[in-house]
């Protein structure tokens, strides 16, 4: 202590002689540079109306190192054209991981209704990895590296094995430094950010599908900064992310069981079947006859697997009927060169993955690889939320192997899909844990009786999981996405009262939707 005497003296010196800061200036200096930017807005593009702005942020790559390495995150907006009824802000977020909602203002500013939209400037963002948020990428995967696996049989298993490692070496490979910190965690993070640079206290939060997810982990990570919220679609905290692939085998068994009730009680006009025994015996015999003798639609070969692919099918009994109708015609006649009934397959199977979220542009709402398969860019950030956002999958493949074979039996119709690897099994291990559903969470879950993406039982998670909040389910919705989903949804004017209001409704509100189909 001697010795240090002089040293401690001169920054005794040092530090009397400087000016004292005021309370204001030292807290100012104690707020992260990052949290104090102030956007520079200018027109997004000529072709879109003046009012709709874009601006850059910087945001650090790594939270816990603010000084390193910074991102580009892409914001827009719309204010509102009646600044004296504003109450501040709404961000939007479509779903996902991996899709861009830069340009989802323009849509919403057209949707909401005057009442809502007044109050808020609309805001977009790409998340970070996404469109203009230093893009991520895999290194250009493959059509047939894309997507989340096929089923699963013990003479290919070796093969997707490969597949998996292949997906998650190349995406190391190319982006390795950045993908442990793509994260919805860090998301949140950045979303406080896009609040701060605004200069708003709190923010309003309009999030669908995946986008639930990361507003459910933005109210835990700063509860303070919640204002009104509307989680549409529910992604269910305790599923992410191996659960909530599986989901869509489990729940599509009681929808497909629904159908077979619906067609056999219009055998007259399908002609599947007078029972649902019958309608079920029909289905599985196609997929039987397809996998044996593919059937050709469009030039295309459709097998048995293919059928079983796509589960969401048969979360819309209409839609269902008309296409198993269509293929079984094709199966035992062949395609023939004018058919006026025959359904648009692809539009059918894009249909039932739709969502109100997106209005003038549908089917990207999926927490699946739906949206992000239509570019090997947007799949690298859906690997790395999915991967990277919990540290729960299984690294043995043999796991995988052993979880797929009994899924497909207890659940024919997609099990084997949902638990067979992922490149999750050789993803990196997440740099930090998922986020616990602790803190008390005033928000308003919104969800479709039959959304098949995000499936009742989940959102029914999403709103145990978050203390506080309150649910609008609408009986008989189909579609992903219930918000401005369809101007007949019974569940707007629940939302459309609490955004404008703030007011959630004092118990769950349930409603009937009218019949979507014919």
């Amino acid at each position: 202590m001697k010795r240090l005497a002089p040293l401690l003296a001169t920054v005794g010196l040092i530090a009397t002689s400087l000016p004292l800061l005021t309370a204001p200036q030292a807290a100012a200096a104690q707020i992260p540079g990052y949290m104090r930017q102030q956007p520079d807005w200018h027109r997004c593009r000529p072709e879109q109306p003046a009012t709709y702005e874009c601006a850059t942020l910087k945001v650090p790559l790594d939270y816990q190192h603010p000084q390193g390495r910074m991102l580009d995150l892409a914001i827009s907006r719309i204010k509102t054209e009646n600044p004296g009824k504003r109450r501040g802000v709404l961000l939007f977020n479509p779903g996902g991981p991996g899709v861009s909602a830069l340009f989802r203002p323009v849509g919403l500013n057209t949707t909401i209704p005057k009442d809502v939209r007044d109050q808020y400037d609309l805001i977009g963002f790409d998340p970070r990895g996404v469109g203009k948020s230093s893009p991520i990428s895999c290194g250009g995967l493959s059509a047939d590296e894309r997507g989340l696996g096929g089923p699963y049989r013990p003479e290919t298993f070796p093969s997707d094995v490969a597949w998996a490692r292949s997906v998650a070496d190349k995406c190391r490979e190319k982006s390795g430094d950045v993908i442990p910190h793509i994260t919805t965690r860090n998301t949140a993070r950045d979303l406080d950010v896009i609040r701060a640079a605004l200069g708003e206290r709190k923010i309003s939060y309009l999030g669908y599908s995946y986008g639930t997810y990361l507003g459910a982990v933005y109210s835990q990570m700063f509860p303070q900064r919640t204002d009104r919220f509307v989680l549409d679609s529910g992604v269910d905290p305790q599923r992410v992310w191996r659960g909530m692939i599986q989901v869509w085998a489990t729940e599509a068994e009681p929808a497909f069981a629904r159908w077979t009730r619906w067609a056999a009680e219009r055998s007259d006009r399908y002609g599947l079947g007078s029972t649902p025994e019958e309608v079920s015996a029909t289905f599985w015999a196609l997929v039987a006859r397809a996998d044996r003798d593919p059937i050709i639609q469009d030039g295309q070969k459709i097998t048995g697997d293919y059928l079983r692919s796509e589960p969401s099918l048969f979360f819309s009994p209409y839609g269902a009927s008309a296409v198993i109708k269509h293929l079984k015609s094709l199966a035992e006649n062949g395609p023939r060169p004018a058919d006026g009934d025959a359904p648009d397959l692809k539009q059918l199977l894009a249909g039932s993955r739709s969502s109100g979220a997106n209005a003038a542009e549908p089917n990207t709402t999926v927490p699946g690889a739906a949206a992000a398969a239509a570019d090997s860019d947007g799949m690298a950030v859906y690997w790395s939320v999915v991967c990277g956002d919990t540290d729960n999958w299984p690294r043995d493949p043999d796991q995988y192997a052993r979880d797929a074979a009994r899924d497909k039996a207890k659940y024919p119709l997609y099990g084997d899909f949902a638990s067979n690897i992922k490149p999750c099994a050789f993803w990196q291990r997440p740099v930090e844990p998922a986020t616990p559903m602790k803190t008390r969470a005033d928000v308003l879950t919104v969800q479709n009786e039959w959304d098949s993406q995000t499936p009742l039982v989940s959102g029914q998670g999403l709103h145990k999981a978050l203390k506080g909040s309150r649910m609008v389910l609408a009986l008989g919705g189909e579609k992903h996405g219930v918000y401005l989903s369809d101007p007949a949804s019974c569940a707007d004017a629940t939302v459309n009262k609490y955004l404008a209001t703030g007011r959630l409704p004092a118990a769950d509100v349930t409603c009937q939707d009218p019949p979507p189909f014919p």
